[in-house]
């Protein structure tokens, strides 16, 4: 069974190993890749879950929080979920932010995983937006093909990154 669950204390552990396995490919960072287990339970966990509740943002920084989509009890992929948008973020990253494990691709978690964001991006009281904004790179054939497969079209392209909306 899939299931989106919040970055938390309870399953560091599990969370940490999974980030230690992503790697950061097409403009996607891992910031949690190579740091130390304590780190990551000590500094990395507060500093998101702070930053989930709108609390010690950088200039021109909105909330966000981070979610793991669980396959039964193992992690499968991630996903950054914004509720409200600055007009840096509506112009270029969006919404929702995700990445599923290289071992895990192909095999449908992507779609069902951004499905169930967008239903919990919808919920919360926040998101007042008709379309829910993404983004990725040219060469990922493979996240504009889950976008386009959950309803969404291409806004517009640069030299870089397709845009994509998918009305809510």
């Amino acid at each position: 069974m899939l299931y989106l669950k919040a970055l938390n204390p309870a399953d560091a552990r599990k969370e940490y190993d999974f980030l230690q396995q992503m790697p950061s490919e097409n403009g996607f960072m891992n910031p949690y890749h190579g740091i130390s287990y304590e780190e990551f339970c000590t500094v990395s966990i507060p500093r998101r879950l702070a930053a989930s509740r709108g609390e010690e943002l950088a200039p021109g920084h909105v909330p966000d929080t981070y979610y793991f989509l669980w396959n039964d009890d193992e992690i499968v992929g991630q996903f950054k979920l914004r509720p409200v948008l600055n007009d840096f973020l509506r112009n270029g990253s969006g919404h929702v932010g995700y990445g599923i494990h290289p071992a895990h691709r192909r095999k449908g978690y992507a779609a069902e995983g951004l499905r169930l964001t967008i239903e919990l991006l919808k919920s919360l009281p926040e998101f007042q937006d008709s379309e829910v904004y993404l983004s990725c790179h040219l060469s990922n054939e493979g996240s504009l093909k889950t976008m386009l497969r959950n309803g969404g079209y291409i806004h517009h392209s640069d030299s870089e990154e397709h845009y994509v909306r998918i009305p809510v």
